[in-house]
């Protein structure tokens, strides 16, 4: 058992890190609802990749089209969508669901997008 400590002692500072989409304060089991709206599929691809591997919950959509006919049905905690596409969600979406904009940083550097979605998730966050 000591050897054991003394490994896990040795080993790089973890805490720091960033550990997903889950934290201390939420529901026991939520897993916050990222919708994914792009027509390139390989962003899309690794993005989704990227969210699932932290515990986010992820869906995708294609199109900004079919994004706004799932929304009231899914109803997603945050959608991530490239400028145009934001824009037009903001206005046309049901009811006000956070948009975080897929900007060129965020598409190269996955743990921007990860930072961005968490960021706008607790500035969004209803008190209970």
């Amino acid at each position: 058992m000591a050897h054991i400590l003394e490994h896990r002692r040795k080993g790089p500072d973890r805490r720091r890190l960033p550990r997903g989409g889950r934290r201390a304060e939420d529901r026991a089991g939520y897993a916050p609802l990222v919708l994914l709206v792009g027509g390139n599929a390989d962003v899309v691809g690794q993005s989704e990749a990227v969210l699932a591997k932290l515990r986010f919950a992820v869906a995708t959509s294609g199109t900004v089209d079919e994004a706004l006919r799932v929304m009231t049905g899914l109803r997603p905690d945050i959608v991530v969508a490239d400028a145009d596409g934001a824009a037009r969600i903001r206005l046309e979406a049901p009811e006000h669901v956070p948009v975080v904009v897929l900007d060129d940083t965020m598409r190269a550097d996955r743990e921007a997008l990860v930072e961005g979605i968490r960021a706008t998730i607790r500035a969004n966050r209803k008190p209970e």
